[in-house]
């Protein structure tokens, strides 16, 4: 349920992702406060019919009791347990209902609510928001309850080494302050916290005068203010408590090494940054910016073959302070000592010599771009003006945008010489463990016959009783254009206007397990490393500068992008062809490629994570199948740069490629464009064989994967179904799937795992269907004695499925789910242009959403009954754990 603060670190450093600061204007902004104190800000955006409700309450970890870290998160769990005049079944049905697009978060001075409905349903989300805001029913008995899952989500992030490292820096970095621990909280702790000490905290800090309530979307807002008139006037206000000082003590240097289960060796180098509150953030921001560019020294360690991957990042930003990283990805087996010593020298070289003035110019424009594609996403908006007014204290998104414009060269330099202290950083290493040796194990579950009564009806409050009528058909606004270019590219375009930009996706059909010749597995790889290293007329740097120039993301590969604005479309469809089709290939680049492929894959070799993986897919299908070749570092090593040239030729063709084209942008301008330069590209030969072939139902097995970084068991159960997504029985299992889960309490899954029994914090099910195979899966994760406890469990919500239909209020709350949906996927550009490119390449209809409302809506509960009989075979689970040993 939660989003702690910490998550989007995790991104940052595990999964190497940037960040951008964005903003939009008050062109369509309306704002008011009512007489209670209650903040509202509603920002108009006619992307969908689609609103975003998001309510900021100011209080966070900061404001938490002595001994309770985590009293805020569990306040935020219990929200969902029950408001006024709405309990937690109610609460439950009536977000699945809408679509099932709810969910909170809490950081260190804001916890957040947040929906994403259809925009007929706003008046039901805010009766909702407001029932909470006048009462949580905060009982004993829901705590009891409510207190195993949440100490299952201290479990997963416990298990997490990049949680562990952040824990342990967050003490270090900014001792003796709310800032010290973060707001997930702590087993003991929960354990000893009540009901009573709950209702406490929430009168203390839920009050009308403690929020701001941020509503994005396609409303009127005269009309909406009304609304919230209505529904929240007449909440009381109450005396707010005084907010702990933050006082910060100088930071002490500190060096330590954590164990992680990651395949590679993580080296960190953190700083103590100033906070949004302070004059110097904007200036910090654009140091990040410029330290984390790829024309900048530390990334450069990358092409010098020193590390697997390297940057720099400004993360945990509170009012007072934050933290900036600069990190590098090394070999599993690397010595950490020597590139933590050359990411030192490279901070401390750009702090006494300063920074170069283009890249400072390249983070404005970078932020002017960012702040234009924000309107690009409904829910974006949302979140985007929370973190502002509620996360950051200030007037709008705007006021970043502006101070970035407002920074110098000197103010950068400033800032580098003052904050990047060597000799007052904390200095990580996470280290990897090899997991043991994977061990067959007992089948868990199954021993026991458990019988479960049927669901009863959830009775809806008088207000979201609207939700019980017929469904109406969703309505698809879309009307793309699909044309085959000459070459066999098909192209798609979406014009929409509500911002200036524009972005082109594509997806090259490949097939690697089919296409890479015996002994050359790794080509792929290789290749995809390669075109960051530039094209034949523009080098590394060069086609990065150019890129700049232009503030302008762009990737290349079997998939590819670019995003920009509108006066920059053609010099950016420019640099994505020529990227895409004339990579320079340069062979001292592929030596280093080559050779950190080669690492990556040794490293992946020995993870626990590899491990499990293999194990699902070894119990999933037959000896010798295609989809079980794997690199290893002998047969990257072999690899020639003929190899590789062999592969591209063979796999990059046009007549496999489809391009979405989506923004401020006409389908005759996007024709010009991409027939400018992607028409030259031909595809020689005939096309290659890029199925999968079918396989046989699977056996069932049970693996055991050692990982002793994990407290928590990871838990897949899955099955190969003998069909593809083109079987009509395909709706009925998805149906089915949504009667199982998706809607939190509301469904059987998370109702019976976690709500009853706290044996989980999440469980997931899902049923993956491509050309020619599927799967289906449940996976959740528990601690190692509730292994066997939540199969059964998770079994016999399958037998009920496979012998008695879903009751007709589960069936027509799992069609909302489904159906209501279909317009959610269009609350951002890049949603639909996903979800245009995904069914283009799979070979589905572009408004095949529409066309499945109707297989839908027609489905009964007998014929989902009769495809999980049918195909759902729980005796035939692989079984994988990952962790310690399920007792």
């Amino acid at each position: 349920m939660s989003r702690t603060r910490f998550a989007s670190l995790l991104l940052v450093i595990a999964a190497f992702t940037v960040s951008a600061l964005a903003a939009t204007s008050e062109v369509n902004v309306t704002r008011a406060t009512l007489k209670n104190g209650l903040h509202v800000v509603i920002v108009r955006n006619t992307l969908a019919p689609v609103v975003t409700v998001q309510e900021n309450y100011l209080v966070g970890a900061n404001e938490t009791p002595a001994g309770f870290p985590g009293m805020a998160h569990a306040q935020e769990h219990m929200a969902f347990r029950g408001c006024q005049g709405m309990d937690a079944d109610q609460t439950a049905a009536i977000y699945a209902q809408l679509g099932g697009d709810d969910n909170a978060d809490t950081q260190q001075n804001i916890t957040q609510y947040f929906a994403t409905v259809a925009a007929q349903n706003l008046d039901i989300v805010l009766h909702m928001d407001a029932a909470c805001m006048r009462g949580v029913v905060n009982s004993q008995q829901q705590w009891a309850q409510e207190r195993g899952a949440i100490e299952q989500e201290v479990a997963r992030d416990l298990s997490n080494p990049t949680y562990k490292f952040l824990t342990r820096l967050n003490q270090d970095i900014f001792a003796g302050t709310p800032y010290a621990h973060d707001a997930l909280g702590s087993k003991p702790s929960f354990d000893a916290t009540t009901a009573e000490m709950l209702q406490k905290f929430y009168r203390d800090w839920y009050a009308p005068n403690n929020a701001i309530l941020v509503i994005s979307g396609d409303v009127d807002p005269q009309t909406t203010l009304a609304q919230v008139k209505t529904l929240y006037e007449s909440i009381p206000s109450r005396p707010l408590p005084p907010r702990p000082a933050i006082k910060l003590q100088p930071v002490k240097a500190e060096k330590f090494t954590l164990p992680s289960d990651y395949p590679y060796t993580l080296a960190i180098v953190s700083y103590r940054m100033p906070g949004t509150d302070s004059k110097d953030f904007a200036a910090v921001h654009v140091l990040s910016d410029v330290l984390s560019s790829q024309r900048g020294d530390i990334y450069a360690l990358v092409p010098e073959g020193k590390a697997l991957d390297a940057g720099f990042e400004l993360a945990e930003e509170y009012r007072e302070a934050s933290v900036a990283f600069a990190y590098a990805v090394l070999p599993a087996n690397a010595d950490a000592e020597p590139i933590i010593a050359d990411l030192q020298r490279i901070v401390a070289n750009y702090a006494s010599k300063g920074v170069p003035e283009d890249l400072v110019a390249a983070s404005r424009r970078a932020v002017l771009a960012s702040n234009e594609f924000a309107r690009n996403s409904i829910p974006g908006l949302a979140d985007l003006w929370s973190e502002a007014v509620a996360g950051e204290g200030r007037d709008s998104p705007q006021e970043d945008v502006d101070a970035v414009q407002k920074v110098t060269v000197a103010d950068v330099n400033r800032a580098a010489q003052t904050y990047l202290v060597n000799n007052q950083a904390i200095v990580a290493t996470l280290k990897p463990q090899p997991s043991g040796t994977p061990v067959a194990g007992k089948g868990f579950g199954g021993q026991e016959k458990l019988t479960s009564a049927p669901t009863k009806p959830v009775p809806l409050p008088e207000w979201a009783k609207s939700l019980l009528n017929p469904l109406p058909a969703p309505k698809w606004d879309l009307k793309p254009t699909d044309t085959m270019l000459s070459n066999g590219i098909r192209l798609i375009v979406q014009p929409e206007k509500l911002s200036s930009t524009v972005t082109v996706a594509g997806q090259i059909r490949t097939q690697a397990d089919l296409q890479v010749p015996p002994g050359k597995e790794g080509v792929e790889s290789v290749l995809g490393g390669l075109f960051s290293y530039g094209t034949t007329t523009l080098d590394r740097v060069a086609f990065q500068k150019a890129l700049d120039d232009i503030a302008a993301d762009e990737s290349a590969g079997p998939s590819f992008s670019v995003g920009v604005l509108k006066k920059y479309f053609d010099r950016g469809v420019q640099l994505l062809a020529e990227n895409e089709l004339h990579p320079a290939h340069p062979d001292p680049a592929f030596k280093v490629v080559k050779a950190q492929t080669a690492d990556s894959v040794a490293g992946l070799l020995k993870s626990p994570g590899y491990l499990a993986e293999r194990a699902l897919e070894f119990g999933l299908l037959p000896k010798n199948d295609p989809a079980l070749r794997q690199p290893t570092p002998k047969t990257v090593d072999t690899l020639t740069m003929d190899d590789v040239h062999g592969f591209y030729a063979r796999a990059y063709r046009p007549d496999l490629t489809t391009i979405v084209v989506i923004g401020d942008v006409t389908p005759e301008e996007a024709k010009t464009e991409i027939e400018k330069w992607f028409g030259s590209w031909k595809a020689e030969g005939p096309k290659p064989k890029l199925d999968l072939p079918p396989v046989p139902p699977n056996q069932a097995s049970a693996t055991t994967v050692p990982d002793p970084s994990r407290v928590q068991d990871l838990v897949e159960l899955s099955q190969e179904l003998p069909m593809n997504r083109f079987n009509p029985d395909y709706y009925a299992l998805e149906l089915g799937n949504n009667v199982l889960g998706g809607g939190f309490y509301a469904t059987r899954l998370y109702r019976d795992l976690r709500e009853k029994t706290g044996l989980v914090y999440t469980v997931s099910n899902r049923l993956d269907a491509g050309r020619t195979r599927a799967a289906f899966s449940v996976s959740y994760a528990c601690d190692p004695a509730n292994v066997s406890k939540a199969r059964a469990l998770v079994e016999r919500d399958l037998h009920d499925m496979q012998t008695s239909p879903p009751t007709p209020g589960e069936l027509h709350q799992a069609k909302a789910l489904i159906l209501r949906q279909i317009p959610l996927a269009e609350s951002s550009e890049m949603s639909i242009a996903g979800g245009l490119l995904g069914r283009a390449v799979i070979g589905l209809p572009l408004d095949e959403p529409v066309q499945a409302a109707a297989r839908y809506s027609a489905l009964t509960g007998e014929q989902v009954k009769a495809a999980f009989a049918k195909w759902i075979k729980p005796q035939d689970f692989v079984q994988v754990v990952r962790g310690p040993k399920p007792q």
